[in-house]
């Protein structure tokens, strides 16, 4: 870009073929425009470089802040017991929120290297510049603070869901072996009978009550001490 008597060069990319061709250039353009306005005139590259970097990095606070609100409705669908939709479905917008944090962090604790390199190379950076080499550093130490702040608090979020979530399969598990275990002398006793070794022209009316009561006293009984076991 042509701007007055100076020529405006950046560059951007490698970019994901999934972004719009607009967006690497959105902070560029958005200080262009202050300068062919008027409204800003830096007096170095140094300058210029801080104007663009800055707008980035609250590029970076807004998402963030995005990202904030969908963490706090996770938060409040987890906390409320909400069982509606599939649980596939909802574990994995959890995990995308916390990628979407994690890509944000990555960028942050990037750039922070890479001016905090820059500001130990004393030679290549003017004193009336090194100001603004700080900021950035700072700028980017907090963006990456916030991102780990609500990345910790979704960890938190994920771990809460996954836990109640796998509490509850081991539960009905456990119920589901007492109800095999009470069943097992049931299914046992009528194999037996349903044997063909065991053959009767008529029904025993007093031999089958006497094996039903014998079936209900072992279910009874089972049930009793899984009771006192605390399994149900």
């Amino acid at each position: 870009q042509f701007v007055g008597e100076r020529y405006l060069i950046t560059v951007h990319g490698p970019v994901n073929a999934a972004v719009p061709p607009d967006v690497p250039q959105r902070e560029t353009r958005s200080v262009l425009a202050r300068i062919q306005a008027g409204r800003y005139r830096p007096r170095t590259p140094h300058e210029l470089a801080y104007a663009i970097v800055s707008a980035s990095t609250r590029q970076q606070e807004r998402v963030v802040e995005q990202l904030t609100g969908d963490v706090w409705r996770l938060e409040q669908r987890v906390t409320s017991g909400d069982r509606g939709g599939d649980p596939e479905a909802f574990l994995e917008e959890l995990f995308r929120a916390r990628h979407a944090l994690m890509a944000v962090r990555t960028i942050a604790v990037t750039a922070y290297d890479i001016y905090g390199r820059l500001a130990s190379l004393g030679r290549f950076l003017p004193d009336a510049d090194r100001h603004l080499v700080d900021d950035l550093i700072d700028q980017f130490d907090r963006v990456r603070s916030l991102a780990d702040g609500e990345r910790d608090y979704l960890q938190g979020v994920i771990d809460f869901y996954r836990a109640r979530t796998e509490t509850k399969m081991t539960i009905a598990a456990e119920r589901l072996t007492v109800i095999a275990v009470v069943t097992l002398p049931i299914t046992a006793i009528g194999s037996i009978y349903g044997m063909n070794v065991i053959v009767n022209e008529q029904t025993h009316v007093g031999q089958l009550i006497a094996v039903l009561a014998v079936m209900a006293t072992i279910s009874t009984v089972l049930l009793t001490w899984a009771k006192r076991q605390g399994w149900w």
